[in-house]
């Protein structure tokens, strides 16, 4: 199992992220590849996504400690993937996101196609990093 951890210092408070991280159907203007997103009742959000040139639709479970600012996410069915939202407060107005994912890259590759090896691990980064990136503009536009 292959692990990506990456982060990003977010202009808002941390309440605002928890309520967005919380709002499935914004998924798609800050997930790449996510086509539509909703919640499917307590704990479960069911992704329909576009990548690789494959259209795929998953079920995630999905926890979360709110005093803790932890959200936790697993898939249900392949491809076996789980990850994790945890926020900290930098100071009242401004939040740090981190992002851990944990995946089987022949799983990733099966599912999704792309590069084998490195090539593979370096485009996940990119794509968690463009994600991030994407949920900060988001987020901070909102305001």
């Amino acid at each position: 199992m292959s692990t990506l951890e990456e982060h990003v210092d977010v202009g808002v408070p941390v309440d605002e992220i928890w309520d967005v991280l919380h709002q499935a159907e914004s998924y798609p203007r800050f997930v790449e590849g996510v086509r539509q997103a909703r919640a499917e009742g307590e704990g479960r959000t069911r992704l329909d996504i576009e990548a690789g040139g494959r259209s795929q639709a998953f079920e995630a479970e999905v926890s979360d400690r709110k005093g803790e600012h932890l959200m936790e996410w697993r898939t249900t069915d392949a491809p076996d993937l789980a990850g994790s939202f945890s926020l900290q407060p930098i100071d009242k107005n401004s939040t740090r996101v981190q992002v851990r994912i944990e995946y089987e890259p022949g799983t990733i590759r099966d599912s999704f196609g792309g590069p084998k090896g490195f090539a593979q691990a370096n485009a996940i980064e990119r794509l968690v990093h463009s994600d991030l990136e994407h949920l900060k503009e988001y987020v901070e536009q909102r305001r």
